[in-house]
């Protein structure tokens, strides 16, 4: 069919205007280019696929066969090819998206919302994993992009850094007293502490943090959330590790208290990953122009 496509675009053309001339000026070429391309198309199928009346051409029984297929095929084609250019254009297309709860909730929902408004075309479609599994899911092609924890070290990924992030300890009312004074780690330590369950990224940057200070963190909680963890530190179970910037309101409130460190953990930053050599969608592109 490939060697036949210019064959295939002058009989379509003849049929539609049944004249030779007609399909000629329609191609932009002369008429016996088009003639000529018709006779190869024929010689290679073994049979006319149009004779002559008086009123022009018409399509043999074979060629009203042919042309049935042809037609449809041209228009597979250019629905293709609006379909690219909508795409282009964000008119439509997808955007697959991997991100943390918490980062989802505190840093990609607000732009999720903005790019949705602007593009309501495009499908957007996030899958909630830990900053391990949504790399995971990169390197799978499951999806365009990842939004995680960092540090990350992974020499087949793109990583953009985003905004800053400062992990700290808040507690509730119960613990109060504790914040008005500075802690060492090792008095944090001998607290009940709630951090996020291991395997998380944030876990092991405050683990291996905790082991530079000398002290090993044995929890008296696990969670698998951020928000659980301010809801413990809430109701007065101990004293959370949380993000600073995603708990602002209940500082604010007075509703967490910071517990200070002689040595705070050094911030961190939100990261955008992508695969190297692997080229984005123009959708997943634009969404990632538009994230901080």
């Amino acid at each position: 069919m490939i060697d036949n496509l210019e064959g295939y675009r002058a009989f379509l053309a003849v049929a539609q205007s049944g004249s030779f001339s007609k399909a000629a000026e329609k191609l932009g070429v002369t008429q016996p280019a088009v003639s000529h391309t018709v006779r190869r198309l024929e010689e290679r199928l073994g049979g006319p696929l149009f004779y002559r009346t008086p009123a022009g051409v018409r399509l043999t029984g074979e060629g009203e066969m042919l042309y049935k297929f042809v037609s449809q095929a041209f228009h597979f084609l250019e629905n293709g090819e609006r379909k690219i250019a909508e795409m282009r254009n964000l008119v439509a297309g997808e955007v697959k998206i991997g991100a943390g709860d918490t980062l989802c909730r505190h840093y990609l929902l607000p732009h999720l919302e903005a790019f949705h408004r602007e593009y309501p075309g495009v499908k957007i479609q996030v899958t909630n994993r830990t900053t391990r599994e949504t790399i995971a899911l990169l390197k799978e092609g499951k999806i365009d992009f990842g939004i995680v924890n960092l540090p990350v070290k992974d020499s087949q990924l793109v990583i953009r850094e985003s905004i800053p992030l400062h992990d700290c300890f808040v507690a509730g009312e119960a613990f109060r007293s504790l914040t008005e004074r500075t802690l060492t780690w090792r008095e944090l330590v001998l607290q009940p502490l709630i951090l996020l369950e291991q395997g998380s990224n944030i876990r092991a940057y405050v683990d291996r943090f905790a082991k530079g200070q000398g002290v090993d963190i044995r929890p008296e909680f696990e969670l698998g959330s951020i928000d659980l963890l301010v809801q413990f530190a809430r109701i007065g179970l101990g004293i959370a590790c949380v993000i600073r910037e995603f708990v602002a309101d209940e500082l604010a409130k007075g509703t967490l208290h910071e517990i200070r460190l002689e040595k705070p953990l050094p911030p961190r930053r939100v990261g955008l990953v992508t695969l190297k050599e692997v080229p984005l969608s123009a959708a997943a592109s634009r969404f990632l122009e538009k994230l901080p």
